[in-house]
């Protein structure tokens, strides 16, 4: 169980970690935080006795959300001017916690929901090498879809250091800044994408796209054209998103048929943590159940964009059976898809 100095460690680690992905607004907002924090408010005492994990529950980015969200309407100029990079941070903070403590309150009651298009580079470079392995012809299965944006990774194109994937008249191209040995140029069929979230949102909902939009980090005006873009897309076509738990839903889908020539994937974008260790254990072991039954004709992939905190980077992790179980690490990347350096 953390304490009060851990929870408030917690900001100046969140802090530290944006500062390495390229948001000094959002660090210095997290590092304030650390300070600002009291016992004046609701939403204060509550993060302050955070009985949980701060960093696994991604405690500080639920109230940076929440006070990014309130910028954005305008009602407070002055912290609408924090998220401009502007103002006496400490001051704002410690004055805006307790003006609208009722506003921000909710923004703790669950994590962040981020997923966000250009981590869809990170796991498109992974279906490349699984296609390289195992062949063109792929279905996807998606665990902690939130809003279903990665579910559009079949409508998106991609140039990924020069190897271009996907539609080419489509809506969103993802073009991250790509660093060292591109992924394969090997052909790839998407058959299907399914995707399931223990509280999933639909973004196409005017509510959900301003809360979305809120837990989009404010240095990041780019990834606000994104977000309106892949709505669009989904307003045109729904993505198959459901609502349950991922183990139980991920255990009805591998026990399903498989059409022979189609490798089934699994696939996550910084959801791991948000799983608890019981979760996590149980779909490591179905994993690994499918894995002994996978064949040349039915192949079984895992393909995982997750970060390494102590490193402050995502890793694109690989493992597929037959023949390459081992987890292999093909490339790092920006928390957002940014940035990939393959190889």
């Amino acid at each position: 169980m953390a304490d009060e100095p851990t929870n408030r460690e917690a900001f100046r680690q969140q802090a530290a970690f944006c500062a390495a992905m390229d948001a000094p607004i959002t660090a210095s907002v997290c590092a304030a935080l650390a300070d600002a924090l009291t016992r004046d408010s609701d939403t204060g005492r509550r993060t302050l006795d955070w009985p949980g994990e701060p960093i696994p529950d991604a405690l500080p980015l639920r109230l940076v959300g929440g006070l990014h969200a309130l910028a954005r309407t305008g009602v407070d100029p002055g912290l609408t001017t924090l998220f401009a990079g502007e103002g006496d941070a400490p001051a704002i903070l410690a004055r805006v916690l307790t003006d609208h403590d009722a506003a921000l309150l909710p923004w703790l009651d669950g994590p962040p929901q981020t997923n966000e298009p250009m981590r869809s580079g990170v796991l498109m470079a992974g279906l490349l090498a699984v296609a390289a392995r195992h062949g063109p012809a792929v279905e996807l299965l998606e665990i902690g879809s939130s809003a279903g944006l990665n579910l559009l990774i079949d409508r998106y194109r991609f140039d990924l250091g020069g190897v271009t994937v996907g539609p080419p008249d489509a809506p969103v191209t993802i073009r991250p800044d790509w660093r060292g040995a591109p992924p394969p140029p090997e052909p790839l069929r998407i058959e299907r994408v399914r995707g399931v979230d223990i509280q999933p949102l639909d973004a196409t909902y005017p509510a959900v796209a301003t809360r979305l939009a809120g837990y989009i980090w404010a240095d990041q005006p780019e990834r606000q054209a994104r977000l309106t873009a892949a709505t669009q897309m989904q307003r045109a076509r729904p993505v198959d998103l459901v609502q349950g738990d991922a183990v139980n839903w991920l255990r009805e889908r591998l026990s399903e048929p498989q059409a022979a020539g189609i490798t089934r994937v699994l696939m996550h974008s910084v959801v791991w943590q948000y799983l608890g260790d019981d979760r996590r254990a149980a779909i490591t072991a179905m994993m690994e159940a499918a894995a002994a039954h996978a064949t040349p004709d039915r192949p079984l992939a895992w393909v995982r964009m997750e970060p390494d905190r102590v490193l402050q980077r995502q890793e694109l992790i690989v493992q597929s059976w037959p023949g390459h179980g081992t987890p292999r690490m093909l490339a790092t990347a920006h928390a957002h898809g940014a940035w990939i350096a393959g190889g």
